[in-house]
């Protein structure tokens, strides 16, 4: 039973959001970079039959998201996902369900940064080319870790201007563009294997993910086991709609050229509303993704220093400037190896290893949401409750493991080895983790 203090204090959280708030704040953390470049990718695996993939990726989203929200209302420990499984799973779980937080944060700024220089580099002929390329996403990585290292924050002014900028010509693109798009250019040549449209959801998972984050602050959710399921599926639906309305357009307008297109959205513009339309779409991606890498840039460090100060990494990550107060090491570090990553990767394999890191750390979570509800752990106040609460994380965990069959070796290997060097790491610092804990 909660005290009256903390009920009281739950009570009063409980308040702030509702159905409609919430699944806007989720469309808003998961519409980001990936949607403007992963309709080529996608349709370069399954052509016409790509909506598919998108199916697939909502239905699965959909699922962990819910797993999320029971987790998410049975402990309240800051953290997100580390916490959950770490509370189910004990300490060594735990710290490498952070090593893959930090996996997924690396491997996505690092994809979505390529995203960035390639809109850039439609927009301005001289930052095309190899050269121009790794100058800029150098610029731009030691612009990022100089602003942060300063202690610049992100205001909400910038999220909001950053979200109308990426929303409003998406919609304005759907509207104008179903009305360009050529039948023939959706016709199905031939239904797709299982294993096809598996590779494909594991590249377009990257544009799905992300709808957790919005579920964190879950003490502020008014009258939570019925706003956070509606929430989930009005936005699932929202951004479903969405990501379809834009993949058909993308190949109705493009047709059989949309694998090869590096800018798939913003081309698809230009031929529906002219130079204008394809400039607006390369200005929205380009604010769009500058603000993700931004804000990456500025939250991804800060695991880096967390390791360093816990004990896991060298003490020197966990070094403060003496005048602006920020982990000026760990960003420092964080950005030359996201920055070498974007240079030498491209977007899809950046993708489906932070996709791949991502979907095992679902699977965690998921696993979680059930060991916590089986030993009724519980924050304060009642916890939401999974509808079907016994056979939503088996059949989350199931279209996992399904979309992990299409991860090639090469891609397992990279994972495992960061796994495996986590927990060498987690042995070999015992000793010193102790010292520092004073135990």
């Amino acid at each position: 039973m909660p005290d009256a203090v903390s009920s009281g204090a739950e009570r009063s959280l409980v308040r702030a959001l509702g159905t409609w708030t919430l699944a806007a704040s989720i469309v808003n953390v998961t519409v980001g970079g990936g949607i403007f470049r992963l309709p080529a990718v996608v349709a370069g695996s399954l052509g016409p039959a790509a909506p598919l993939a998108y199916l697939v990726c909502a239905v699965a989203m959909g699922l962990i998201v819910l797993c999320f929200a029971e987790a998410g209302s049975r402990v309240s420990l800051t953290g997100g996902p580390y916490a959950y499984v770490e509370v189910a799973f004990g300490p060594f779980v735990g710290f490498l369900a952070g090593v893959l937080l930090w996996i997924v944060g690396t491997f996505a700024l690092a994809a979505v940064a390529t995203v960035f220089a390639d809109s850039v580099g439609s927009l301005f002929a001289a930052a095309s080319g190899p050269v121009p390329r790794a100058s800029f996403l150098v610029a731009v990585f030691a612009f990022l870790a100089w602003v942060n290292i300063r202690g610049v924050r992100q205001g909400t002014r910038l999220n909001i201007v950053a979200t109308v900028a990426k929303l409003l010509p998406l919609l304005l693109l759907v509207v104008a563009g179903l009305f360009a798009v050529s039948p023939d250019n959706l016709a199905w040549t031939a239904p797709p294997r299982a294993a096809e449209v598996s590779r494909a959801s594991i590249v377009l998972i990257f544009a799905f993910a992300g709808v957790e984050s919005a579920l964190v602050p879950s003490g502020e959710v008014r009258d939570t086991a019925r706003t956070v399921p509606r929430a989930i599926l009005l936005a699932m639906a929202g951004i479903t709609v969405l990501y379809l309305a834009l993949h058909l357009v993308a190949q109705g307008v493009l047709g059989a050229s949309l694998p090869v297109r590096a800018t798939p959205l913003a081309d698809a513009a230009g031929i529906v509303l002219g130079p204008w339309g394809r400039t607006l779409i390369l200005v929205g991606a380009a604010v769009s993704v500058f603000g993700y890498v931004s804000g990456m840039t500025l939250a991804i460090p800060r695991a880096l220093f967390a390791f360093g100060r816990d004990g896991f990494l060298p003490r020197r990550l966990a070094a403060v400037h003496p005048r602006h107060h920020t982990p000026y090491v760990a960003i420092v570090v964080q950005s030359i190896l996201v920055c070498a990553l974007a240079i030498t990767g491209t977007f899809e394999r950046l993708a489906i290893l932070a996709n791949l890191s991502t979907l095992v750390l679902y699977a965690a979570c998921c696993a979680a949401a059930w060991e916590l509800r089986r030993r009724n752990v519980q924050a304060g106040g009642t916890p939401f409750r999974v509808p079907a609460a016994g056979v939503v994380p088996i059949l989350a965990c199931a279209v996992i493991a399904w979309l992990l069959t299409s991860i090639r070796a090469a891609e397992w290997a990279v994972v495992a080895g960061v796994l495996a060097a986590g927990t060498l790491i987690f042995l070999l610092t015992r000793v010193r983790r102790r010292a520092l804990s004073g135990a």
